[in-house]
């Protein structure tokens, strides 16, 4: 957390504060957030990027994956930054701010994010699953490898874990996969990815 913010920002004012330094942030309902993340969050991050840009090479689909962006949900005083976020390149033109400030405000425009936990896990599980909801993203994949989710969320006893939730009807449906698993996505249907390979990565 940003230890000289004084007053709850909105979004538009979190873009004009953020930094050029090299540091990321994101704004959690009015609250400037830095975003530390570890080796282990980095490899993860880094391996599913890889994976997905090799199904995005291999089918031709009209998806990239940028190094950073913002999501901008619906709650005016928050913006998401994503560890992995595939972005139809066939709807960015309809993006006021992406040529800007690299935002994303339409959920149309991101087939599937992804947010590989850390010990912010209540963002992810809580904040983040009821704004990519809301903006209609069609898929969302919480990676918790260090099962660092309450057992609410990943079951007991608690086990690395990878929710996978697939707008239906404007709901969130999920499906927990666990050691052995292969993931089932409907955004990349022919995705050879098992759970293994991407906990693997992190060690």
């Amino acid at each position: 957390m940003v230890a000289s913010q004084t007053k709850s920002l909105s979004f538009e004012e979190f873009l004009e504060w953020y930094p050029e330094d090299n540091k990321c942030y994101e704004l959690i309902e009015g609250v400037i957030v830095e975003m530390l993340p570890t080796g282990s969050h980095e490899d993860v991050s880094g391996f599913l990027i890889a994976e997905l840009n090799f199904e995005i090479r291999k089918h031709n689909l009209p998806y990239s994956i940028p190094k950073n962006c913002l999501l901008k949900p619906l709650a005016p005083r928050s913006g998401y930054l994503p560890d992995v976020a595939v972005i139809n390149r066939e709807k960015i033109k309809d993006e006021p701010l992406w040529n800007k400030s690299s935002v994303i405000q339409n959920g149309k425009t991101v087939p599937l994010v992804i947010e590989v936990v850390s010990t912010n896990w209540r963002d992810d599980y809580g904040h983040k699953f009821v704004e990519y909801e809301a903006m209609e993203i069609a898929e969302y994949w919480i990676v918790d490898y260090r099962a660092l989710g309450a057992v609410r969320h990943i079951g007991k006893p608690k086990q690395p874990t990878i929710t996978i939730c697939k707008l239906i009807e404007g709901e969130y449906q999920m499906e927990k996969f666990v050691k052995g698993d292969r993931l089932i996505s409907l955004v990349f249907p022919e995705l050879e990815l098992t759970t293994d390979a991407i906990f693997q990565a992190a060690e």
